[in-house]
């Protein structure tokens, strides 16, 4: 994707990585993975990937590292997703227009309609994480054959 980037879109590439996750990253997995709202599939995707940053395919997609996700439930608790559910989800990560994608203690993967998480406004754009993951790549390869990322 960076390899003509710049000749494109007439300024250099961002951070665009997908690095893979460090002991404290697996340190991290495994806290989170220890409260009830955090789905299996996460705690195990975090013990293999440290974290995402797409910065340059479209507005960017980030999917941010386990250690901020649990300093940010830490800090704030967990997010009001609505739909009956008894716990809150977890903020995983966002999109270079402010808006968060958050999991749900079942797995669903929700967007946010604005950047503010008080009462926040969600939209659900995956059923489980491999489907958000899958949606990821899709608007990877589309950003690289015509430069739009898609609608995630």
């Amino acid at each position: 994707m960076t390899d003509e980037f710049e000749r494109c879109h007439g300024f250099p590439p961002g951070a665009n990585e997908v690095r893979l996750a460090d002991h404290a990253d697996q340190v991290a997995a495994r806290t989170l993975a220890q409260d009830s709202i955090v789905p299996a599939d996460l705690g195990t995707f975090y013990d293999s990937v440290g974290y995402v940053t797409w910065a340059d395919v479209g507005i960017g997609y980030f999917v941010d590292p386990a250690a901020d996700v649990l300093l940010r439930f830490q800090q704030y608790g967990a997010v009001d997703v609505g739909a009956g559910q008894k716990e809150g989800g977890l903020v995983i990560g966002s999109n270079g227009g402010g808006l968060s994608y958050i999991a749900s203690p079942g797995g669903v993967i929700y967007r946010t309609r604005t950047a503010s998480l008080d009462e926040p406004e969600l939209d659900q754009v995956a059923d489980g994480l491999r489907q958000f993951l899958e949606l990821l790549e899709q608007s990877l390869t589309r950003f690289v054959a015509d430069g739009e990322p898609g609608c995630l």
